[in-house]
Parts: structure tokens; sequence; C-alpha cells
């Protein structure tokens, strides 16, 4: 049996990121994972390319049950820490558009940065096998593979359900409710939204089609990238928007985001244009008649009516649908819910009623928006854990 002073479950983000700060303090770490490669989500994020940061990270980009909850941990690792740690390992980035921060040597290069900084400190490595029973209150004991390993404090870093092509489980949540933590209610993140059946020809005709839009559902709203499906709306817009949309609820899409659709035919009042001729300058040729009625979308703009004027801004800027569902976990970039964090500390990630025990990254109630932000969270709350292990 191999005792260790920490045992962190899950070779990810936020667990290789409190590894090697837990590591560098000179204290005896062993992190676990079922998975042959360390940070296979990293590795695959941006697209390969890796948004490992956002220069803009604040609480207001995290949804949380307890918005305060993320405060301190974020306020203690900022993005040039991120920018720091990875340039000491060669790594260089750029900026993109909303302070969004990509690497230009590939995701490969963030995850070997982490495993080499862990290896560095003398992290123990002990990958490739399933991770079995976890008991005790501190020691805590885990199966593994076989062999038995004991430490002092556990840390819960495994993540959601989302993406299980790159190995994701719910196995963090499981163990948390092994251990009394109560879950808030979990849904997929970050995920393409599916339109009912009867908009479905609207999707098979504009699929592979991407515009500006503004997304609005759950009290957020988002102004991004749009793209169609086959089967619905997926872009960074939809994405952001997803994460706060809930079964039932209405989604409202504005196709022509700073272009009030009355002023631009107010300018072309004098237009002997079809109305979906005059829409095709502005937006996707098929678009318009695909939102309009075939009536309207054929009028002459110069004999447009007030009704029809508004009736045309009705469907380009206030488009009203009820998604059936979304494309699910396998789509999924982030998982929304997790460890409520009420009964978990903000400045170490420790649970308060089982000593010993800490909770990190997306196993907890925090999910952040698209850019970058959920990889910064996932070093932030490893980093906060880390330094108390």
């Amino acid at each position: 049996m191999s005792r260790f002073d920490a045992i962190i479950l899950g070779a990810g983000a936020s667990g290789l990121w409190c590894a090697m700060t837990a590591g560098a303090r000179g204290r005896k770490v062993a992190l676990l994972d079922h998975g042959a490669k360390t940070a296979r989500k990293v590795r695959v994020s941006g697209g390969g390319k890796c948004n490992f940061t956002n220069l803009d990270v604040s609480p207001s980009h995290y949804l949380c049950a307890n918005p305060h909850f993320v405060k301190s941990a974020l306020a203690r690792l900022s993005p040039w820490d991120v920018v720091g740690f990875l340039g000491e390992h060669g790594v260089t980035f750029e900026e993109r558009d909303h302070g969004q921060l990509f690497t230009l040597e590939g995701a490969g290069r963030v995850a070997g940065a982490l495993q080499e900084r862990c290896t560095r400190t003398g992290v123990e490595f002990l990958i490739g096998r399933e991770i079995g029973q976890v008991s005790g209150n501190g020691p805590f004991s885990v199966e593994f593979g076989g062999e038995t390993v004991t430490g002092d404090s556990l840390v819960l870093a495994l993540g959601g359900p989302s993406w299980p092509q790159v190995g994701a489980t719910d196995l963090g949540f499981r163990l948390a409710g092994q251990f009394g933590l109560a879950l808030t209610p979990t849904r997929p993140g970050l995920v393409p939204l599916v339109f009912p059946k009867k908009r479905q020809a609207l999707c098979a005709e504009m699929a592979g089609n991407a515009l500006p839009a503004t997304v609005e559902t759950g009290g957020a709203r988002f102004t991004d990238p749009l793209l169609f499906t086959h089967r619905g709306v997926s872009g960074p817009a939809a994405l952001q928007a997803s994460s706060y949309w809930r079964e039932h609820q209405l989604v409202t899409i504005d196709f022509l985001p700073g272009l009030p659709l009355e002023d631009f035919l107010t300018e072309n009042r004098a237009s002997n244009q079809q109305l979906r001729n005059l829409l095709a300058r502005v937006l996707p040729k098929r678009l318009p008649p695909l939102l309009l009625d075939a009536p309207l979308a054929e009028a002459q703009v110069s004999q447009l009516s007030k009704a029809q004027i508004e009736a045309a801004c009705e469907a380009i800027h206030r488009f009203a649908i009820t998604p059936s569902g979304t494309e699910g976990y396998a789509k999924a970039e982030v998982t929304v819910g997790g460890v409520d964090t009420a009964r978990i500390s903000s400045k170490t990630m420790a649970a308060r009623d089982v000593p010993g025990l800490y909770v990190i990254g997306e196993t907890l109630d925090v999910t952040g928006h698209l850019g970058g932000f959920n990889l910064h969270w996932a070093f932030a709350s490893g980093a906060a854990c880390g330094s108390v292990l």
C-alpha cells in the first residue's frame, strides 16, 4: 500500500494544476486517472489550438448558484499568471476576439507543460487503470488497478460527463454523493440547440450557413456568430445561450443585430425589389423566404404597409422558438451544475463537512462562458486547492 499526502482523482486541467502546486510545496502527491493520457480535454480544446484563458476573466463570466463563489480563486490567479507559466515552457500565444488567448504551438504543448511541471515537482502519475472503490474519511483509500493507495487528503478533479468520447464520466458526481455532498441539477452546456420537427426544413435548407446573431434565453443575451446545423443551431451565440437554456424555455433570435430592419426599409422605401431580394443584401439569400410568409417575402418594398413592415421586423429581429432539446453530453463542451458550492470553501475548495476532501474544476457547480473561461477556472480552482494540500 502506497501512502501519499494527497491523492488527486483526475489528471485533467484542474487536477494537473493542483498537483503541480502541491508538489512545488514539497507535498507527496499521487495523480490518478483511468485514461492513458493526461489532460485529454485540454488536448482537443479549441479545435486543437487551446483557448487557455481570457484577458477579461471576471466572475460575471461564470454560472454558479452562488455568484460570489468564484471570486476568491479568480483573484489569486490572473490570465497573465497562466501566460507566464506557459511561457516558462516555451509556449507562446496570440490574442483573438473578445480577449481570447490561444497557444501558437497547439493544445498538446499546453498539456505537456502541465505534465512536465508535475513531473518536475515529484508528482507520481498513476494512469491508464480504472479507479475502483474509494473509502475512508482522512486518511482516504483508493483502489486502483489492483493496488490500493492512501492519502491524508483526497481531491475530486474528475470533471463532468460532457465529451464522453475523450473519457469523461460522472464518477466525480457519484463520489461526491458518496461523501454526502449535494449536487445541483446538471445538464449539457455550450452545446448545439435542436429545433422541433416543424422547423427542421429551415435547418436542412440553411445547414452550414453562418451569420452574426443575438440569441436570448433565460435572462441571458449573446451576440456572436450563429451556425445553422441540420437539426438546429450552433456557433458561439447558440452555444453560449445553451448554458442558460432550460427545457421548454423560449429562445429568441435576432438575425440582424445592430441593423434595425425598419430603418433599412425606410432607406430603401422607393425600391421595387421584392422584400426577399432586398434582404439578401444583409442576410444569407436563402434565409428571408424561410422566415417570412410567401406573400410578404415576395411583396415589393415600395408597396409594404406599416403592418407588413412590423411583421417583417418581428420575423427577423424576434424569431421565437422553443428548442426540442440539445445535442446532449456527446456534443457539449461543459457540464452545467455539479457539486453544490454551499458547503465548499471558496478559498481552498475544501468540503466543510468532510475534513481532507476537496472538489475542484468542472466537478463543482461552476460553468464558464465560451472563450477560455472554463480552462481558467480549472487552473484557478486547482491552484487554490494545491496551495493548501
